[in-house]
């Protein structure tokens, strides 16, 4: 795993959601930064604890997250 000892996941912190190691930052508030259209630099000059790595550590983790076997219906978009 190529996030191994960047991501981590506890209960006790943000609902237990996926975030950068010894920060509060959520892998998901990662990805929807860059679906936004922000770029690394963008993310990394705001969030100053953040490196490169720990971006593409976050993408590598959901990249394994939805390679599971498993369906995900989208719904048709509405017209």
């Amino acid at each position: 795993m190529r996030y191994r000892g960047l991501i981590e996941s506890d209960p006790k912190k943000m609902l237990g959601k996926p975030v950068i190691a010894g920060t509060r930052i959520t892998v998901e508030s990662i990805l929807e930064r860059l679906a936004a259209g922000e770029s690394v630099e963008q993310i990394l000059e705001a969030q100053p604890s953040l490196t490169e790595e720990a971006i593409r550590a976050a993408l590598a983790f959901a990249a394994d997250a939805l390679r599971a076997d498993v369906v995900y219906p989208l719904r048709d978009p509405v017209g």
